[in-house]
């Protein structure tokens, strides 16, 4: 609008000139329309002029803002501080946590560890006494001392070898100090007392 001010300023003055060469006759008439042009002119600079005084203040309003708005923020360095200060402080929390849950866990490992030290010596008490109770079965000796040996073949027992070489059961296994008639087994040798 400034520019188009002083190209309106700069026609009035060619006007004029003008006017003045030529030595119109209606100089008065020219004369009076130049004179509203440079009135309107006045007008459009005036106006010009408080809308620059406007537009300044909103700038030195809109810094003033700016600065003030600039104190509220934090910047990236104060960010990062902050959330290295958070990774600390969760860093070191998790830590004293951790220490704490280890700790509980070694207090229970150790309780588990006695009550599992507990029963099994419960069970090796067991385990003895019935072992003491079924203990080593005696043999006797009053069995005939003559007699024939046998091999165990596949499918025998005790009964049935007594039954074919006329012996005692009882006698073959105080004989042979068998703890368990189940236990005899193919190719072994038994001595058969009183056997034929």
């Amino acid at each position: 609008m400034l520019k188009r001010a002083l190209y309106v300023v700069a026609a009035v003055g060619m006007a004029v000139t003008a006017l003045a060469q030529a030595g119109a006759q209606s100089i008065p008439l020219e004369l009076a329309s130049l004179r509203e042009d440079v009135r309107l002119l006045v007008q459009r600079t005036g106006d010009l002029a408080l809308r620059v005084e406007q537009l300044e203040r909103e700038n030195t309003d809109l810094r003033r803002q700016a600065a003030g708005s600039a104190q509220s923020y934090a910047t990236v360095v104060q960010l990062n501080e902050a959330i290295a200060e958070v990774n600390r402080a969760i860093r070191n929390a998790t830590a004293g946590t951790k220490a704490e849950t280890l700790q509980q866990v070694s207090v229970q490992m150790e309780q588990l560890a006695r009550q599992t030290n507990a029963a099994i010596d419960s069970l090796a008490k067991g385990m003895s006494a019935r072992t003491a109770a079924v203990s080593t079965p005696t043999f006797s000796s009053g069995y005939p001392k003559d007699g024939i040996s046998y091999t165990v073949q596949a499918g025998d027992n005790i009964s049935t070898i007594a039954r074919v070489t006329g012996a005692k059961v009882e006698d073959i296994i105080n004989a042979n100090k068998i703890a368990d008639p189940r236990t005899i087994r193919p190719g072994q040798t038994l001595f058969i007392p009183g056997g034929k």
